[in-house]
């Protein structure tokens, strides 16, 4: 009889897609380095055997990770995954992969939330009121900091966060995500966010916090999150180590 469920956890019965499963499964081997520089992944026929699955499924798997920039493939040669020599890669191509830093990567709250004027972030969030609920943290990854987060609500939905005993505590480190708060606090689903990245010199009040030098060039990643109306729902303002962190994503053309 053909097992439901692998060695390595591809359910055929659970309500998830295969390939969707195998993908989350490379994905993880791969974050945990079981698949360094020049030495390649299994191949469609090894993963369908093992897995018991069809090699279309693992096919569309691996059309998954290429997607996210994971791994490239090289005819003739295998499928391998990108060496970033130690830094944490994200595609971050998805909110579910964002809510998903809590897998491998820990907060630590470096200023609990408050509520304060800040009229630029105000502006961005289109408030009426200049008053915002802000907070800063930080994503470790391996003990290492990696990004440094200062993040601005609405009063309306930030005022939830001064409720949450984890958010008071500084130096605690958490497997857990603001995001996913944020998202339950508002009551409906973060529909996607704008991004904007630039490169810029890190700020005094960072440099201790991200263990970077003054001046030194780090990336700045913007994001407002919005609802499936367009509801502003959270700025957040992230500078990441450069020697830390590697963020990809593949471009495709609009017509195929």
């Amino acid at each position: 009889m053909t097992p439901a469920r692998t060695a390595n956890g591809v359910d055929r019965q659970s309500s998830g897609t295969a390939y969707g499963q195998l993908a989350g499964l490379l994905r993880t081997q791969i974050r945990n380095n079981q698949y360094p520089g020049g030495r390649a992944l299994p191949t469609e026929a090894e993963l369908s055997e093992q897995h018991h699955i069809s090699r279309q499924t693992v096919r569309r798997a691996f059309q998954d990770l290429v997607a996210e920039g994971l791994v490239y493939r090289v005819p003739g040669r295998g499928t391998f995954a990108y060496n970033d020599e130690g830094k944490y890669l994200r595609s971050s191509g998805t909110i579910e992969e964002l809510m998903a830093l809590s897998i491998d990567t820990e907060l630590d709250v470096l200023v609990p939330p408050c509520v304060k004027v800040d009229i630029e972030a105000a502006g961005r969030l289109h408030l009426d009121s200049d008053r915002v609920v802000s907070m800063r943290f930080r994503r470790l990854h391996a003990d290492q900091p990696y990004c440094v987060t200062t993040a601005f609500l609405p009063t309306h939905i930030g005022q939830g966060l001064l409720d949450i005993p984890e958010f008071a505590e500084v130096g605690v480190r958490r497997k857990m995500t603001v995001l996913s708060v944020v998202q339950r606090l508002a009551g409906r689903p973060i529909a996607g966010a704008d991004q904007t990245i630039t490169a810029v010199g890190a700020p005094a009040e960072l440099c201790g916090e991200l263990e970077c030098e003054l001046g030194e060039a780090v990336l700045r990643i913007d994001r407002i999150y919005f609802d499936r109306d367009r509801q502003l729902l959270e700025l957040a303002i992230n500078h990441f180590h450069p020697a830390r962190y590697t963020y990809r994503f593949q471009m495709k053309a609009t017509r195929q």
